[in-house]
């Protein structure tokens, strides 16, 4: 008899173990596929950081690019402020040329001699136009223009030495020579202001590009705010199956053996007293209370794992 009641309860004993396997085999899974999520929300977390260092290339290379196209505009300045004080040093030499118009004789000799300056000044500035084409492609067009105003220039004079006996007819040519100078500086002033607004232009999209890049950083920090909490919950909701799996296998484990082998001592044991038995049904029914106590006490816990959250996600 006590054989049989062994083997009973070694069976029941390998059902309760079976039981527990299975359940353990579950917690497993779901341990598994969690990681999984977590591991994926990992992969998203660090594209995100990836793109965030692409965007900050981005706005280097652009901000370089600001500081290239102002050295130009400053070069470009430099150079205008120098043709324009070389337009200013010509206007003084025929207002001293139109002063020495009396002297005819002298006039020839004088204009004689500023003829070999102007041509050796006119080859000096051919030779420093054509190293500045090299050097700034982009005022090609305005050398090209200049030089051929230098080359009538040339033309000019050398009419106005063959014709200084005509002093009313010189007077007209200086004339003439005084407006084309006045022409070339108005076209200059155009094009200043021309790469004036260029520029005005470059800065409002480089603005416009720097507000993009804060507007991608800002909804990237906030990604990456959202997947910490993601990764906070994970690890709250990791420990919570934790501890459910601890309280299922301590606290369920023993009001269970208990009703079990109390039911097991009436069914089997005919020689009991009322006494017996009701002493049996109330550990049983001690056993029932503590295992519904603990069902209450684990739906209250998953309710607030639930919660929390719930609240990650409002958040």
């Amino acid at each position: 008899m006590n054989i049989r009641i062994k083997k009973e309860e070694l069976i029941i004993t390998n059902k309760e173990l079976v039981f527990q396997n299975q359940e353990k085999e579950k917690r497993a899974a779901e341990l598994i596929i969690a990681n999984k999520e977590l591991a994926f929300q990992n992969q998203e977390k660090e594209k995100r950081a990836a793109e965030l260092i692409i965007a900050n290339k981005e706005l280097l290379f652009q901000n370089d690019e600001k500081e290239k196209r102002a050295a130009e505009l400053i070069i470009a300045n430099t150079e205008l402020a120098f043709q324009n004080e070389e337009k200013e040093k010509r206007a003084a030499e025929l207002n001293i040329a139109n002063r020495e118009l009396a002297f005819q004789n002298e006039e020839k000799e004088k204009r004689a001699a500023e003829l070999i300056i102007a041509n050796k000044e006119l080859a000096f500035q051919n030779d420093e136009k054509e190293k500045r084409a090299i050097e700034l492609i982009v005022a090609n067009r305005e050398l090209a223009f200049q030089n051929l105003e230098k080359e009538e220039r040339a033309k000019e004079l050398d009419i106005a030495n063959k014709k200084l006996a005509f002093k009313n007819e010189e007077k007209r040519i200086q004339t003439a020579q005084l407006n084309i100078v006045n022409r070339e500086l108005a076209f200059q002033n155009q094009e200043k202001e021309k790469r004036a607004a260029e520029l005005l232009m470059a800065n409002r999209e480089l603005l416009f590009q720097n507000e993009e890049k804060e507007k991608r950083a800002a909804e990237l920090l906030k990604a990456n705010l959202e997947l910490k909490k993601a990764e906070e919950y994970q690890n709250e909701y990791i420990n919570g199956l934790e501890e459910i799996m601890f309280m299922t296998s301590h606290k369920v484990r023993q009001p269970i053996a208990n009703i079990l082998g109390l039911s097991y001592l009436i069914n089997n044991q005919f020689a009991n007293s009322k006494d017996e038995i009701k002493e049996s049904l109330d550990y049983i029914k001690q056993s029932a209370l503590i295992l519904d106590k603990f069902t209450k006490e684990l739906t209250l816990f998953i309710f607030n794992l639930r919660q929390k959250g719930k609240k990650n996600k409002c958040a």
